[in-house]
């Protein structure tokens, strides 16, 4: 298990302990929350299609910028336990080049113990979310000069 973490950012690798040490579902609900809480403030000129993420039952947004080589990640969603989903990746992804991004796999929702208590949407909502961030991470990879 700790060779998982080992092999994962140090954001994302702390989020995943923060998760850990909440052994019931009602915990790591209240870090979701927690989660949803911490994030910035999403530019409603933001909400257009093409930040849309696609096969989620909630409206969630994502947009990335590439800031000095790293991304930067911006998201919302109009459902509080999914917007905690958004905030618990952009805290994770938030500030790692495009190249660590893209290189990640989303097992790491499995270390967190968030897989037990999502319903099935939701966890198809974590995947759909994460895979969007990926895709917008690559995009930046592509256009970085090799």
């Amino acid at each position: 298990m700790s060779s998982t973490l080992d092999s994962l950012p140090p954001a994302l690798a702390k989020i995943v302990q923060r998760f850990q040490r909440a052994s019931e579902p009602k915990r790591r609900y209240e870090q979701l929350i927690w989660y949803a809480q911490k994030l910035n403030e999403f530019p409603e000129a933001e909400k257009l299609a093409e930040n849309k993420v696609p096969g989620c039952v909630s409206q969630v947004y994502i947009t990335a910028a590439l800031d000095d080589g790293k991304v930067v990640f911006q998201g919302d969603s109009d459902s509080q336990l999914t917007k905690g989903l958004v905030g618990l990746l952009v805290e994770g992804l938030d500030g790692l080049t495009p190249t660590e991004i893209v290189q990640l796999t989303p097992d790491f929702i499995q270390e967190t113990g968030l897989n037990v208590s999502l319903t099935p949407s939701r966890a198809n909502g974590f995947y759909n979310i994460f895979k969007t961030m990926q895709k917008k991470a690559l995009e930046y990879k592509l256009d970085l000069p090799s």
